[in-house]
C-alpha cells in the first residue's frame, strides 16, 4: 500500500529510477523513516506502559515490553495500515499508542484502502478516544485534579475536543496527500500519453515527409524522362538527316548538325546540373543562386527544379526541332522557347497537340492525326496526362520502330477523354536511330492515367506493330453540373427569402 503522496509502490519508484528499498518499502529513505518512526513510537509506548502497569498491577517490565512490541508495531504500516490502526483502537484503553494512533489514521486515510473502510476504522478510533477521555475526565474530577464545579457540559465538550483532535488532522491530511498523489499520477500519464502520440504523430509526419519527397521526385523524374527524352530523340534524329545529306550541301548540313547537336549537349548539361541538384543535400552549394534573391542557404523547391528542367527542355527541343531550316531558323526557336518559359510550367495542352504531330512528321515520321467530336477544355491535369501519352508514344516509335507510320487518335467525350497511338512495323532498311531506351516510358505513362482513375492499355498488334491507349476521366463537368445546381438552389432560396420579407412588411403596414 502506498502511504504518502510523494512515495509510490515499488514499480512505481523504480519505473522513476529511484533506487528501491528492502522489502515492502520504494525507497531506502523511507525505509530509515518508518524506522525512526516506529522507535519513537516504541519508546512513548514504553514510558507509557509503565503507568499502565501501576494501575493493571502488573510487573513494569511487562508493561515496558508490551508498549515496545505495541510501539514498533508502527514499522509496518506501509504494509499493512488496517492492522496498524487496528492495534492502536485496541490499545486506546491503555492510555498508550498516541504516536502510533495519529502516524497509522494518516498512514491509513493516504493508502489506497476503500474509503469506507477508512471511515469506518477512523469513527472506530474516535469513538474510542471519546470513551476514554471522557472516563479519564471523570476520574480526574472524582480525586479532586478537575475544576471544583465543573458544568454538565464541559465533560462531554472536552471528550469530543479531544476525539476530534486526535482523529480529524490525521485523516484530513492523508485525504489530502492521497488526492494530491492520485492527480500528479494523472498528470504525469496524460503527459506520457502525450508524449507518446507526440512521438508517433513525429514518426507519422517524418513518414508522409518521406513519401512525399519519393513522389515529388518520382513525378519530377517522370516529367524530365516526358519532357527531355522526347525532344532529344528528335535533336538526334535531325543530326542523323542532316549528316545524311551531307553530301548535297556539306557546308549548310554540317553547319546545322553541329548547331543541333550543341543543343543537345547543352540540354543533357543542363539536366545533368539538375540531376546533382536533386542529389545533394546542400542545394545552395552546387545551384547557382536563383534570381528571385533566394539565399544560397535556402533549399530550392523540387517544383522549381521540375519547372526549370521542363523549361529548359522545351527551349532545347525547339530549337533542335527547327535545326534543318538554318541557324537564323534555330536561335529565333530558341528566343521564343525561352520566352515562353512561364507558361511552358503550367504544362502543355491539348492544343498543342498538332505541333507536337508536326515535330514527328518533321524528323521524317509518317504521322496520321485524327480528332473526334467536339473540341472542349478539360481540367489542366487531364491535359497534360494526354498530352505526355501521346509524347512518349511518339517516342517510342522513333526509337523502336524507325520508319514505321504512326496514327494518332484524340476522341473528346462528354466526361472523358481518350488517345490512342498506334504505329505499324519497322520499314527494312530503315537505318537505326540507336537511342537508349530505360525501359520507363510505359510505366510512367500507365502511373499518369491510373493516378487520375483512368484506364491504360499497351501491346503490341497483331500486324508487328504497337498500340497504346487511354482513357482519361474528367470530373470537370461533373464539378461544373454541381456548382450549377448549388447556386441554382441558393437562388431560389434568396427569392424565397425575399418573399417572405415581403409578406411580413404587408402584414405588417396593415396592422
Amino acid at each position: 500500500m502506498t502511504a504518502t503522496g510523494e512515495m509510490g509502490d515499488v514499480e512505481t519508484a523504480g519505473a522513476r529510477g529511484a533506487p528501491a528499498g528492502p522489502w515492502w518499502w520504494p525507497r531506502r529513505r523511507s525505509m530509515v523513516l518508518d524506522i525512526t518512526l516506529a522507535v519513537m513510537s516504541a519508546v512513548e509506548c514504553a514510558a507509557e506502559g509503565v503507568a499502565f502497569a501501576h494501575d493493571a498491577h502488573i510487573p513494569v517490565a511487562v508493561g515496558v515490553a508490551m508498549g515496545l512490541v505495541v510501539g514498533a508495531t508502527l514499522l509496518l504500516r506501509r504494509r499493512w495500515a488496517i492492522a496498524v490502526v487496528l492495534i492502536s483502537i485496541a490499545v486506546t484503553p491503555a492510555e498508550m499508542g498516541l504516536m502510533l494512533s495519529i502516524v497509522g489514521l494518516y498512514t491509513l486515510a493516504a493508502s489506497e484502502v476503500p474509503r469506507r473502510i477508512t471511515a469506518v476504522l477512523a469513527g472506530m478510533s474516535g469513538v474510542g478516544t471519546l470513551i476514554i477521555s471522557t472516563i479519564r475526565f471523570q476520574e480526574d474530577m472524582h480525586h479532586g485534579r478537575g475544576p471544583a464545579e465543573p458544568t454538565v457540559w464541559m465533560v462531554p465538550l472536552f471528550a469530543v475536543v479531544m476525539s476530534l483532535g486526535l482523529t480529524a488532522p490525521p485523516i484530513l491530511l492523508g485525504l489530502y496527500v492521497r488526492a494530491r498523489r492520485r492527480l500528479v499520477e494523472s498528470l504525469r500519464e496524460r503527459a506520457d500519453g502525450l508524449e507518446r502520440e507526440l512521438s508517433l504523430l513525429a514518426d507519422r509526419a517524418e513518414e508522409r515527409a518521406e513519401w512525399a519527397r519519393n513522389e515529388e521526385r518520382t513525378r519530377i523524374a517522370r516529367e524530365m524522362h516526358d519532357v527531355v527524352a522526347h525532344r532529344v530523340s528528335l535533336m538526334v534524329v535531325h543530326a542523323a538527316a542532316l549528316q545524311a545529306v551531307a553530301l548535297k550541301d556539306p557546308e549548310k548540313a554540317a553547319k546545322n548538325a553541329a548547331l543541333v547537336g550543341d543543343m543537345g549537349r547543352q540540354a543533357l548539361t543542363e539536366l545533368r546540373q539538375m540531376l546533382g541538384v536533386l542529389r545533394s543535400e546542400d542545394v545552395g552549394q552546387r545551384a547557382p543562386a536563383p534570381a528571385d534573391g533566394r539565399g544560397d542557404d535556402e533549399p530550392v523547391p523540387l517544383a522549381a527544379v521540375a519547372a526549370a528542367a521542363s523549361a529548359a527542355a522545351e527551349a532545347a527541343g525547339a530549337a533542335g526541332a527547327s535545326g534543318a531550316e538554318g541557324a537564323g531558323g534555330a536561335r529565333t526557336a530558341g528566343a521564343a522557347g525561352s520566352a515562353g518559359a512561364a507558361d511552358i510550367v503550367g504544362g502543355p495542352r491539348l492544343a498543342e497537340l498538332e505541333t507536337l504531330v508536326g515535330q514527328s512528321r518533321a524528323a521524317g515520321m509518317v504521322v496520321e492525326l485524327s480528332v473526334e467530336g467536339e473540341e472542349r477544355g478539360y481540367a489542366p491535369r487531364v491535359e497534360q496526362t494526354a498530352y505526355r501519352v501521346v509524347q512518349e508514344a511518339l517516342t517510342n516509335v522513333h526509337k523502336h520502330a524507325p520508319g514505321a507510320k504512326a496514327r494518332v487518335r484524340l476522341a473528346h467525350r462528354p466526361s472523358e477523354v481518350a488517345v490512342l497511338v498506334e504505329n505499324g512495323p519497322s520499314e527494312r532498311g530503315a537505318a537505326d536511330a540507336g537511342l537508349p531506351s530505360g525501359g520507363n516510358g510505359l510505366l510512367g505513362m500507365k502511373e499518369r492515367v491510373t493516378t487520375l482513375g483512368g484506364g491504360f492499355v499497351s501491346g503490341a498488334t497483331e500486324s508487328g506493330g504497337f498500340r497504346v491507349s487511354a482513357v482519361i476521366p474528367d470530373r470537370t463537368a461533373t464539378d461544373r453540373t454541381a456548382a450549377d445546381r448549388t447556386a441554382a438552389d441558393r437562388t431560389a432560396a434568396d427569392r424565397t427569402a425575399a418573399a417572405a420579407d415581403s409578406s411580413l412588411l404587408e402584414i405588417g403596414s396593415k396592422e
